[in-house]
Protein backbone atom coordinates (compact mmCIF):
# COMPACT_ATOMS: atom_id res chain seq x y z
CA UNK A 1 0.00 0.00 0.00
CA UNK A 2 1.32 3.66 -0.80
CA UNK A 3 0.61 5.11 2.74
CA UNK A 4 2.12 1.86 4.61
CA UNK A 5 4.84 4.38 6.34
CA UNK A 6 2.68 6.88 7.09
CA UNK A 7 3.32 8.76 10.24
CA UNK A 8 -0.10 8.48 11.41
CA UNK A 9 0.11 5.13 11.05
CA UNK A 10 3.81 4.94 12.48
CA UNK A 11 1.96 6.82 15.49
CA UNK A 12 -0.73 4.65 15.78
CA UNK A 13 1.13 1.16 15.48
CA UNK A 14 3.96 1.78 17.81
CA UNK A 15 3.93 2.31 21.54
CA UNK A 16 0.47 0.34 21.85
CA UNK A 17 -1.00 3.30 20.01
CA UNK A 18 0.54 5.93 22.58
CA UNK A 19 1.59 8.12 20.13
CA UNK A 20 -1.45 8.26 18.38
CA UNK A 21 -3.23 9.18 21.36
CA UNK A 22 -1.13 11.91 21.82
CA UNK A 23 -1.35 13.53 18.41
CA UNK A 24 -5.26 13.12 18.45
CA UNK A 25 -5.07 15.14 22.01
CA UNK A 26 -2.74 17.92 20.41
CA UNK A 27 -5.02 18.00 16.79
CA UNK A 28 -8.08 18.27 19.22
CA UNK A 29 -11.66 17.60 18.77
CA UNK A 30 -11.83 19.76 15.01
CA UNK A 31 -8.42 18.01 14.07
CA UNK A 32 -7.96 15.61 10.85
CA UNK A 33 -9.10 12.98 12.16
CA UNK A 34 -12.84 14.47 13.45
CA UNK A 35 -12.61 15.89 10.06
CA UNK A 36 -11.29 13.16 7.58
CA UNK A 37 -9.38 14.12 4.63
CA UNK A 38 -9.88 18.17 5.19
CA UNK A 39 -8.02 20.58 7.24
CA UNK A 40 -9.13 22.23 10.27
CA UNK A 41 -10.25 25.47 10.42
CA UNK A 42 -7.34 26.29 12.92
CA UNK A 43 -4.90 25.23 10.05
CA UNK A 44 -6.81 27.38 7.08
CA UNK A 45 -5.26 30.51 6.06
CA UNK A 46 -6.73 33.63 5.97
CA UNK A 47 -6.33 36.82 4.61
CA UNK A 48 -3.28 38.60 6.02
CA UNK A 49 -4.72 41.97 5.00
CA UNK A 50 -7.60 43.46 3.34
CA UNK A 51 -8.10 42.31 -0.47
CA UNK A 52 -8.57 44.42 -3.51
CA UNK A 53 -9.59 41.28 -5.60
CA UNK A 54 -11.81 38.66 -4.21
CA UNK A 55 -11.74 36.34 -7.46
CA UNK A 56 -9.63 35.73 -10.38
CA UNK A 57 -10.23 34.92 -14.17
CA UNK A 58 -7.08 33.99 -16.11
CA UNK A 59 -6.36 33.88 -19.73
CA UNK A 60 -3.57 31.58 -20.75
CA UNK A 61 -2.77 32.22 -24.21
CA UNK A 62 -1.11 28.81 -24.69
CA UNK A 63 1.92 28.57 -26.79
CA UNK A 64 3.83 31.91 -26.53
CA UNK A 65 2.22 34.74 -27.44
CA UNK A 66 4.40 37.69 -29.10
CA UNK A 67 5.21 40.75 -27.32
CA UNK A 68 7.13 42.39 -29.85
CA UNK A 69 3.69 41.97 -32.29
CA UNK A 70 1.17 42.66 -29.57
CA UNK A 71 2.35 44.76 -26.63
CA UNK A 72 5.83 46.21 -26.64
CA UNK A 73 6.52 48.25 -29.69
CA UNK A 74 10.02 48.46 -30.84
CA UNK A 75 10.92 51.07 -32.90
CA UNK A 76 14.39 49.86 -33.21
CA UNK A 77 13.58 46.38 -34.13
CA UNK A 78 11.99 48.09 -37.23
CA UNK A 79 15.16 50.00 -38.24
CA UNK A 80 17.42 46.87 -38.21
CA UNK A 81 15.15 44.06 -40.06
CA UNK A 82 16.97 42.36 -42.04
CA UNK A 83 20.20 42.61 -39.55
CA UNK A 84 21.53 40.29 -37.28
CA UNK A 85 21.25 40.84 -33.68
CA UNK A 86 23.77 43.45 -32.40
CA UNK A 87 27.18 41.03 -31.02
CA UNK A 88 26.34 43.58 -28.07
CA UNK A 89 23.47 41.35 -26.93
CA UNK A 90 26.20 38.80 -25.29
CA UNK A 91 27.65 35.71 -25.95
CA UNK A 92 24.52 33.74 -24.25
CA UNK A 93 22.45 34.73 -27.20
CA UNK A 94 25.31 34.55 -29.92
CA UNK A 95 25.66 30.81 -28.78
CA UNK A 96 21.94 30.26 -29.95
CA UNK A 97 21.57 29.00 -33.54
CA UNK A 98 19.19 31.27 -33.57
CA UNK A 99 20.93 34.62 -32.96
CA UNK A 100 21.92 34.25 -36.27
CA UNK A 101 18.54 34.65 -38.12
CA UNK A 102 18.31 37.90 -38.91
CA UNK A 103 15.68 40.92 -37.13
CA UNK A 104 12.04 40.50 -37.96
CA UNK A 105 10.21 43.45 -37.72
CA UNK A 106 6.48 43.30 -36.10
CA UNK A 107 3.82 41.77 -38.27
CA UNK A 108 1.61 44.75 -38.07
CA UNK A 109 1.75 48.58 -36.80
CA UNK A 110 0.82 49.70 -32.81
CA UNK A 111 -1.16 52.90 -32.37
CA UNK A 112 -1.98 54.74 -29.34
CA UNK A 113 -5.34 53.96 -27.46
CA UNK A 114 -7.63 56.00 -24.62
CA UNK A 115 -6.65 58.82 -22.80
CA UNK A 116 -3.44 56.93 -21.41
CA UNK A 117 -2.26 56.25 -25.25
CA UNK A 118 -1.03 52.78 -24.19
CA UNK A 119 0.33 51.22 -27.42
CA UNK A 120 -1.22 47.84 -28.75
CA UNK A 121 -0.87 46.43 -31.94
CA UNK A 122 -3.09 46.32 -34.82
CA UNK A 123 -3.55 42.45 -34.35
CA UNK A 124 -6.53 43.09 -31.11
CA UNK A 125 -8.47 46.15 -31.80
CA UNK A 126 -11.14 44.82 -29.40
CA UNK A 127 -8.83 44.79 -26.77
CA UNK A 128 -6.95 48.57 -27.72
CA UNK A 129 -10.41 49.68 -27.31
CA UNK A 130 -10.11 48.74 -23.24
CA UNK A 131 -6.37 50.31 -22.89
CA UNK A 132 -7.33 52.62 -20.17
CA UNK A 133 -8.24 49.22 -18.23
CA UNK A 134 -5.11 47.50 -19.09
CA UNK A 135 -1.76 47.46 -16.95
CA UNK A 136 0.84 46.00 -19.23
CA UNK A 137 4.05 44.64 -17.66
CA UNK A 138 6.45 44.50 -20.62
CA UNK A 139 9.05 43.43 -18.41
CA UNK A 140 8.28 39.83 -17.13
CA UNK A 141 11.04 36.99 -17.54
CA UNK A 142 11.06 33.22 -16.55
CA UNK A 143 13.76 30.54 -16.15
CA UNK A 144 13.12 27.86 -19.31
CA UNK A 145 13.04 28.20 -22.47
CA UNK A 146 10.97 24.99 -23.10
CA UNK A 147 7.08 24.59 -23.08
CA UNK A 148 5.84 22.09 -20.31
CA UNK A 149 8.51 23.59 -18.11
CA UNK A 150 7.80 27.15 -18.60
CA UNK A 151 3.81 26.00 -18.63
CA UNK A 152 4.77 24.58 -15.15
CA UNK A 153 6.88 27.54 -13.86
CA UNK A 154 3.61 30.23 -14.84
CA UNK A 155 1.30 28.26 -13.69
CA UNK A 156 2.96 26.73 -10.06
CA UNK A 157 6.61 28.85 -9.78
CA UNK A 158 8.19 26.15 -10.57
CA UNK A 159 9.91 24.58 -13.78
CA UNK A 160 9.05 20.72 -12.08
CA UNK A 161 6.13 19.45 -12.23
CA UNK A 162 3.72 18.36 -9.15
CA UNK A 163 3.97 21.88 -7.35
CA UNK A 164 0.88 23.49 -6.40
CA UNK A 165 -0.71 25.78 -8.91
CA UNK A 166 -1.57 29.29 -8.52
CA UNK A 167 -5.40 28.54 -8.65
CA UNK A 168 -5.33 25.30 -6.16
CA UNK A 169 -3.12 28.38 -3.71
CA UNK A 170 -6.05 30.80 -4.09
CA UNK A 171 -8.64 27.76 -3.44
CA UNK A 172 -6.44 27.08 -0.14
CA UNK A 173 -6.01 30.22 0.96
CA UNK A 174 -9.65 31.90 -0.12
CA UNK A 175 -11.90 28.60 -0.15
CA UNK A 176 -15.64 29.65 -2.44
CA UNK A 177 -17.77 31.67 -1.88
CA UNK A 178 -20.39 29.47 -2.74
CA UNK A 179 -20.01 25.70 -1.72
CA UNK A 180 -22.69 24.24 -4.59
CA UNK A 181 -19.37 25.12 -7.05
CA UNK A 182 -15.51 24.09 -6.80
CA UNK A 183 -13.30 26.77 -6.06
CA UNK A 184 -11.55 26.55 -8.95
CA UNK A 185 -12.58 25.33 -12.13
CA UNK A 186 -10.14 25.37 -15.51
CA UNK A 187 -12.03 25.62 -19.11
CA UNK A 188 -8.57 23.95 -21.58
CA UNK A 189 -9.01 24.72 -25.49
CA UNK A 190 -10.96 22.01 -26.76
CA UNK A 191 -7.99 20.98 -28.92
CA UNK A 192 -5.63 18.28 -28.14
CA UNK A 193 -4.11 20.05 -24.62
CA UNK A 194 -1.35 21.99 -23.77
CA UNK A 195 2.05 21.17 -23.48
CA UNK A 196 2.36 19.51 -19.52
CA UNK A 197 -0.72 18.62 -19.22
CA UNK A 198 -3.37 18.91 -15.68
CA UNK A 199 -0.50 19.12 -13.68
CA UNK A 200 -0.35 23.10 -14.84
CA UNK A 201 -3.53 23.25 -12.60
CA UNK A 202 -2.82 20.43 -10.07
CA UNK A 203 -3.15 20.91 -6.67
CA UNK A 204 0.90 19.19 -5.31
CA UNK A 205 1.14 18.32 -1.95
CA UNK A 206 -1.87 20.96 -1.13
CA UNK A 207 -4.83 18.71 -0.66
CA UNK A 208 -6.22 17.17 -3.20
CA UNK A 209 -9.52 18.82 -3.09
CA UNK A 210 -7.66 22.30 -4.12
CA UNK A 211 -7.06 20.95 -7.95
CA UNK A 212 -9.10 22.59 -10.73
CA UNK A 213 -12.00 21.28 -11.68
CA UNK A 214 -12.16 20.66 -14.93
CA UNK A 215 -14.87 22.16 -17.40
CA UNK A 216 -15.26 20.14 -20.60
CA UNK A 217 -16.95 21.89 -23.90
CA UNK A 218 -19.65 20.53 -25.60
CA UNK A 219 -23.12 19.65 -24.40
CA UNK A 220 -21.51 17.91 -21.01
CA UNK A 221 -19.06 20.28 -19.21
CA UNK A 222 -19.05 18.08 -16.54
CA UNK A 223 -18.77 14.40 -16.14
CA UNK A 224 -21.05 12.29 -14.32
CA UNK A 225 -22.92 15.42 -12.74
CA UNK A 226 -26.41 14.53 -14.35
CA UNK A 227 -28.35 12.06 -12.25
CA UNK A 228 -29.93 8.72 -14.15
CA UNK A 229 -33.48 10.26 -15.43
CA UNK A 230 -35.30 7.00 -13.07
CA UNK A 231 -33.89 7.85 -9.63
CA UNK A 232 -35.24 10.38 -7.58
CA UNK A 233 -33.98 13.48 -5.20
CA UNK A 234 -34.50 11.48 -2.41
CA UNK A 235 -33.14 7.74 -3.10
CA UNK A 236 -30.06 9.64 -4.84
CA UNK A 237 -29.50 11.32 -1.28
CA UNK A 238 -30.06 8.03 0.38
CA UNK A 239 -27.57 5.99 -1.74
CA UNK A 240 -25.02 8.71 -1.14
CA UNK A 241 -25.57 8.57 2.33
CA UNK A 242 -24.82 4.94 2.03
CA UNK A 243 -21.77 5.42 0.01
CA UNK A 244 -20.51 8.39 2.01
CA UNK A 245 -20.69 5.60 5.44
CA UNK A 246 -18.95 2.80 3.75
CA UNK A 247 -16.46 5.23 2.25
CA UNK A 248 -15.75 6.96 5.68
CA UNK A 249 -14.95 3.20 6.93
CA UNK A 250 -12.68 2.68 3.94
CA UNK A 251 -10.90 5.92 4.34
CA UNK A 252 -9.98 5.43 8.50
CA UNK A 253 -9.00 2.18 7.15
CA UNK A 254 -6.59 3.57 4.59
CA UNK A 255 -5.13 6.23 7.08
CA UNK A 256 -7.29 9.29 6.02
CA UNK A 257 -5.30 9.48 2.49
CA UNK A 258 -5.76 12.49 0.65
CA UNK A 259 -6.49 11.70 -2.32
CA UNK A 260 -9.41 9.22 -1.36
CA UNK A 261 -10.61 11.59 0.74
CA UNK A 262 -10.56 14.24 -2.19
CA UNK A 263 -12.65 11.97 -4.31
CA UNK A 264 -14.92 10.96 -1.85
CA UNK A 265 -15.40 14.94 -1.03
CA UNK A 266 -16.51 15.07 -4.76
CA UNK A 267 -19.44 12.61 -4.51
CA UNK A 268 -21.05 15.15 -2.25
CA UNK A 269 -19.72 18.34 -4.27
CA UNK A 270 -21.12 16.55 -7.63
CA UNK A 271 -24.31 16.07 -5.56
CA UNK A 272 -24.55 19.94 -4.67
CA UNK A 273 -23.43 21.00 -7.94
CA UNK A 274 -26.62 19.16 -9.80
CA UNK A 275 -28.52 22.23 -8.38
CA UNK A 276 -26.71 24.73 -9.73
CA UNK A 277 -24.42 23.81 -12.47
CA UNK A 278 -27.21 23.24 -15.16
CA UNK A 279 -28.18 26.75 -14.56
CA UNK A 280 -24.98 27.91 -14.70
CA UNK A 281 -23.82 26.67 -18.24
CA UNK A 282 -27.41 27.65 -19.47
CA UNK A 283 -26.68 30.83 -21.73
CA UNK A 284 -30.10 30.93 -22.95
CA UNK A 285 -30.77 33.14 -19.93
CA UNK A 286 -28.38 35.73 -21.56
CA UNK A 287 -29.31 39.19 -23.66
CA UNK A 288 -28.64 38.41 -27.74
CA UNK A 289 -26.78 42.05 -26.81
CA UNK A 290 -24.69 40.05 -24.28
CA UNK A 291 -24.13 36.83 -26.75
CA UNK A 292 -22.59 39.53 -29.26
CA UNK A 293 -20.61 41.57 -26.87
CA UNK A 294 -18.06 38.07 -26.35
CA UNK A 295 -18.72 37.29 -30.33
CA UNK A 296 -20.93 34.44 -29.64
CA UNK A 297 -22.83 35.10 -32.32
CA UNK A 298 -19.54 34.70 -34.65
CA UNK A 299 -17.97 31.57 -36.20
CA UNK A 300 -14.44 32.72 -35.05
CA UNK A 301 -15.39 33.66 -31.67
CA UNK A 302 -18.14 31.84 -30.86
CA UNK A 303 -15.72 29.08 -28.63
CA UNK A 304 -13.88 31.03 -27.03
CA UNK A 305 -16.55 33.65 -26.08
CA UNK A 306 -18.79 31.24 -24.74
CA UNK A 307 -15.81 30.29 -22.52
CA UNK A 308 -15.31 33.45 -21.22
CA UNK A 309 -19.13 34.67 -20.78
CA UNK A 310 -19.12 31.27 -18.60
CA UNK A 311 -16.00 32.78 -16.69
CA UNK A 312 -18.30 35.55 -15.90
CA UNK A 313 -20.89 33.62 -15.12
CA UNK A 314 -19.09 31.31 -12.71
CA UNK A 315 -17.60 34.11 -10.58
CA UNK A 316 -20.62 35.72 -10.29
CA UNK A 317 -21.66 32.49 -8.72
CA UNK A 318 -18.88 32.62 -6.16
CA UNK A 319 -16.29 30.50 -7.97
CA UNK A 320 -12.37 32.21 -6.85
CA UNK A 321 -10.57 31.48 -9.82
CA UNK A 322 -11.58 30.67 -13.15
CA UNK A 323 -8.77 29.77 -15.47
CA UNK A 324 -9.34 30.23 -19.77
CA UNK A 325 -6.96 28.23 -21.97
CA UNK A 326 -6.39 29.52 -25.48
CA UNK A 327 -4.07 27.35 -27.68
CA UNK A 328 -3.68 23.39 -27.45
CA UNK A 329 -0.63 21.69 -27.71
CA UNK A 330 0.62 24.30 -30.66
CA UNK A 331 -1.77 27.35 -29.84
CA UNK A 332 0.57 30.44 -30.32
CA UNK A 333 4.00 28.89 -31.08
CA UNK A 334 4.77 30.73 -34.08
CA UNK A 335 7.99 29.30 -34.99
CA UNK A 336 6.79 29.36 -38.22
CA UNK A 337 4.13 32.29 -40.61
CA UNK A 338 3.96 34.22 -37.02
CA UNK A 339 1.78 36.57 -38.89
CA UNK A 340 -0.75 33.56 -39.98
CA UNK A 341 -0.74 32.26 -36.16
CA UNK A 342 -1.71 35.41 -34.45
CA UNK A 343 -4.12 36.62 -37.12
CA UNK A 344 -5.89 33.31 -36.35
CA UNK A 345 -5.92 33.83 -32.41
CA UNK A 346 -6.10 37.11 -31.75
CA UNK A 347 -9.35 36.65 -34.01
CA UNK A 348 -10.31 34.38 -31.96
CA UNK A 349 -9.82 36.01 -28.67
CA UNK A 350 -9.82 39.38 -28.91
CA UNK A 351 -13.85 40.38 -29.04
CA UNK A 352 -14.25 37.88 -26.27
CA UNK A 353 -11.65 39.10 -24.57
CA UNK A 354 -12.57 42.95 -24.52
CA UNK A 355 -16.30 41.85 -24.27
CA UNK A 356 -15.72 40.22 -20.95
CA UNK A 357 -13.54 43.23 -19.05
CA UNK A 358 -16.90 45.33 -20.54
CA UNK A 359 -19.28 43.17 -19.21
CA UNK A 360 -17.29 43.05 -16.05
CA UNK A 361 -16.89 46.24 -15.32
CA UNK A 362 -21.06 47.29 -16.48
CA UNK A 363 -21.93 44.79 -13.58
CA UNK A 364 -19.71 46.21 -11.08
CA UNK A 365 -17.40 43.07 -10.95
CA UNK A 366 -14.06 44.45 -12.11
CA UNK A 367 -13.83 46.18 -9.26
CA UNK A 368 -13.23 43.25 -7.56
CA UNK A 369 -12.22 40.36 -9.89
CA UNK A 370 -8.43 40.62 -11.26
CA UNK A 371 -8.47 39.23 -14.79
CA UNK A 372 -4.90 38.57 -16.21
CA UNK A 373 -3.93 37.43 -19.82
CA UNK A 374 -0.31 36.20 -20.65
CA UNK A 375 1.34 32.77 -22.05
CA UNK A 376 4.31 30.64 -20.80
CA UNK A 377 6.62 33.51 -22.49
CA UNK A 378 7.16 35.43 -25.41
CA UNK A 379 9.04 35.44 -28.76
CA UNK A 380 12.10 36.18 -30.26
CA UNK A 381 13.14 39.69 -32.25
CA UNK A 382 14.43 37.42 -34.33
CA UNK A 383 12.96 35.64 -37.29
CA UNK A 384 12.87 31.46 -37.78
CA UNK A 385 12.12 29.59 -41.03
CA UNK A 386 11.85 33.85 -42.20
CA UNK A 387 8.54 34.69 -40.95
CA UNK A 388 8.32 32.59 -37.66
CA UNK A 389 9.77 33.48 -34.00
CA UNK A 390 11.44 31.31 -31.32
CA UNK A 391 10.61 31.27 -27.63
CA UNK A 392 11.76 34.07 -25.82
CA UNK A 393 11.40 33.04 -21.91
CA UNK A 394 13.91 36.29 -21.23
CA UNK A 395 11.63 38.88 -21.77
CA UNK A 396 7.92 39.22 -22.28
CA UNK A 397 4.57 41.05 -21.71
CA UNK A 398 1.48 39.76 -18.90
CA UNK A 399 -1.07 42.62 -18.43
CA UNK A 400 -3.54 42.75 -15.28
CA UNK A 401 -6.79 44.31 -15.21
CA UNK A 402 -9.35 45.03 -12.70
CA UNK A 403 -9.29 45.13 -8.84
CA UNK A 404 -6.36 46.72 -7.49
CA UNK A 405 -3.97 47.45 -10.40
CA UNK A 406 -3.40 51.21 -12.51
CA UNK A 407 -5.11 51.34 -15.77
CA UNK A 408 -3.68 52.62 -19.00
CA UNK A 409 0.01 51.75 -17.67
CA UNK A 410 2.72 50.74 -19.46
CA UNK A 411 5.26 49.19 -16.60
CA UNK A 412 8.92 47.98 -16.89
CA UNK A 413 10.58 47.57 -20.23
CA UNK A 414 12.42 44.91 -22.47
CA UNK A 415 15.59 46.44 -24.08
CA UNK A 416 15.71 48.12 -27.42
CA UNK A 417 15.05 44.59 -29.53
CA UNK A 418 12.71 43.31 -26.95
CA UNK A 419 14.84 40.12 -26.52
CA UNK A 420 15.46 40.57 -22.50
CA UNK A 421 13.76 42.02 -19.86
CA UNK A 422 16.15 45.19 -18.82
CA UNK A 423 13.81 48.27 -16.98
CA UNK A 424 12.08 47.49 -13.66
CA UNK A 425 11.99 43.52 -14.41
CA UNK A 426 9.38 40.94 -13.29
CA UNK A 427 10.30 37.59 -12.69
CA UNK A 428 7.38 35.09 -12.32
CA UNK A 429 7.55 35.46 -9.01
CA UNK A 430 7.41 38.49 -8.39
CA UNK A 431 4.33 38.63 -10.67
CA UNK A 432 2.85 35.69 -8.29
CA UNK A 433 3.52 37.35 -5.55
CA UNK A 434 1.65 40.46 -6.66
CA UNK A 435 -1.18 38.47 -7.29
CA UNK A 436 -1.19 37.23 -3.54
CA UNK A 437 -0.97 40.39 -2.30
CA UNK A 438 -4.29 41.87 -4.21
CA UNK A 439 -5.73 38.58 -2.83
CA UNK A 440 -4.46 39.68 0.94
CA UNK A 441 -2.04 37.70 1.14
CA UNK A 442 1.64 37.76 2.15
CA UNK A 443 3.48 35.49 -0.36
CA UNK A 444 5.95 34.88 2.53
CA UNK A 445 3.32 33.98 4.80
CA UNK A 446 0.67 31.60 2.87
CA UNK A 447 2.46 28.52 3.75
CA UNK A 448 1.93 24.47 3.53
CA UNK A 449 3.87 22.60 5.84
CA UNK A 450 5.64 19.45 3.28
CA UNK A 451 8.61 17.88 3.99
CA UNK A 452 9.52 19.42 7.14
CA UNK A 453 9.64 22.79 5.59
CA UNK A 454 7.16 25.72 5.30
CA UNK A 455 6.43 25.73 1.23
CA UNK A 456 4.99 28.40 -0.62
CA UNK A 457 4.13 29.74 -4.74
CA UNK A 458 7.35 31.60 -4.52
CA UNK A 459 10.02 28.93 -2.92
CA UNK A 460 12.49 31.49 -0.85
CA UNK A 461 12.05 34.15 -3.88
CA UNK A 462 9.45 36.94 -5.42
CA UNK A 463 8.89 41.00 -4.19
CA UNK A 464 5.83 42.59 -4.56
CA UNK A 465 5.55 44.67 -7.88
CA UNK A 466 4.11 48.47 -5.49
CA UNK A 467 4.78 49.63 -8.96
CA UNK A 468 1.12 48.39 -10.16
CA UNK A 469 -0.98 48.73 -8.03
CA UNK A 470 -3.63 51.62 -7.60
Amino acid sequence: MSNRFSRRRFLRESGCGFGALALSTLLGQESMLASPGSLPASLHPSPHFAPRAKRVIWLFMHGGPSHVDLFDPKPALIEHAGKPLPESFGEVMTRRKVARNPLLAPAKPFRRHGRSGLEISDFLPHIASCADELCVIRSCHGDSVNHPQSVYQMNTGSILMGKPSLGSWVAYGMGTENKNMPAFIVMPDPGSGIKGGPPAWGSGFLPATFQGTTLRPGDNPILNLKPHPELGARRQRDVLDLIGKLNQQHLAERDFDDTLSARIKSYELAFRMQTEAPDLVDLSQETEECKRLYGIDESETREFGTRCLLARRMVERGVRFVQLYSGDTSGWDAHNDLLKNHTEYCRRTDKPVAGLLKDLKRRGLLKDTLVIWGGEFGRMPMSEKGTGRDHNPWGYTVWLAGAGVKGGLAYGATDPMGLRAEQDKVHIHDLHATILHLLGFDHERLTFRHNGREDRLTDVAGKVVHGVLS
